[in-house]
């Protein structure tokens, strides 16, 4: 195992001591799990050591990449903490980059993906009173870097979040340190939607907030696990994470009682997923089963979107990228 034990934070600039006496600007620390993603990470690590904000703790953890990532880090030299392990998978690197950090606020970034420059100072604003986790609008990028398009994050709503299984956060998302530990660690049972099964359980919490602002970027390629065919098993994770999340937490009545919606939600996400990778029997089989808990599922736009998207998906982008070659 590879270590290099140096820490800096405030990566980019010299803390203003007055301005830091007038204003709110709690240690943040960012944690970037490294998998195999050498050719984007640099561009990761760039993205946060030239963030506007000044108290920023770095932390790259590198999941046993079997490509060249090490050779990437060894080059920031005591730059920021990093570290390289056997691959224990995105989850536990997370957990693990959390419990060495020391901010009050805590935050992620694929190796793949990009933050803007004043991503954290803008989110640091919005994350007051009950609120205990800031997302925001993002671009969808290509291998090249070059913008796709913009995604609009719905507001946040806890019931469409459960009932229809929306995954409001994306990049760029910061949470407060007392919330991650009331919440408890990431699934590592969970590869597929670890965070989604996260969001459920930190909602339970406090607030979250949308900031209506482009503050991050995810990139689409091939290999990112978004867009990469699931295995059964990663399939079938929307159906266990909601059935588990129903038997084990003490949800609000009004929640309870929009299980079988819920449920329903996550059998059509489960049937995406299973016919994006050309599973198209089981895929079928899991629509019945939505339908059957919520045959109301049948007269909503979004179901169409979701078999549509899971039918097409990966030729949309495709296109989507050739139309940026184009230009």
């Amino acid at each position: 195992m590879g270590v290099n034990h140096a820490c800096a934070s405030g990566l980019n600039h010299k803390m203003d001591r007055e301005t830091a006496a007038n204003q709110y600007m709690p240690l943040v620390s960012i944690v970037i799990p490294a998998y195999n993603h050498a050719n984007y990470l640099d561009e990761a690590i760039q993205s946060v050591l030239k963030q506007d904000y000044p108290n920023i703790e770095l932390i790259v953890l590198d999941d046993g990449s079997t490509d060249n990532t090490r050779e990437v880090l060894e080059k920031y030299g005591d730059t920021f903490l990093w570290e390289t392990h056997e691959n224990m998978g995105q989850a536990n690197t997370l957990n693990k980059g959390w419990q060495m950090s020391k901010g009050e606020v805590l935050s992620y970034l694929s190796a793949d993906d990009i933050l803007l420059p004043h991503a954290v100072s803008t989110s640091i604003k919005y994350l007051r009173d009950n609120t205990v986790l800031t997302y925001c609008d993002f671009n969808l990028i290509d291998p090249d870097s070059k913008i796709i398009r913009r995604v609009l994050a719905p507001e946040f709503s806890y019931f469409d979040m459960f009932t229809k299984y929306i995954c409001h956060p994306g990049p760029g998302v910061l949470m407060t340190r007392s919330a991650f530990e009331r919440a408890g660690l990431w699934d590592s049972s969970l590869r597929q939607m670890p965070d989604y099964d996260y969001w459920l359980r930190l909602g339970l919490v406090g607030s979250f907030k949308r900031i209506p602002e482009v503050l991050a970027a995810f990139r689409v390629h091939e290999e990112s696990q978004t867009y990469a065919k699931a295995t059964e098993r990663k399939a079938d994770e929307p159906v266990n994470i909601i059935r588990r999340f129903i038997a084990t937490q003490e949800l609000p009545p009004e929640l309870k009682e929009h299980s079988d919606e819920a449920l329903g939600n996550a059998y059509l996400i489960s049937a995406q997923l299973h016919i994006r990778s050309h599973r198209f029997a089981r895929g079928i089989k899991n629509l019945k089963a939505s339908f059957s808990l919520y045959p109301r599922l049948f007269l909503k736009l979004r179901t169409y979107r979701v078999l549509f998207n899971s039918m097409f998906n990966h030729f949309m982008h495709k296109l989507g990228r050739l139309k940026n070659r184009l230009l």
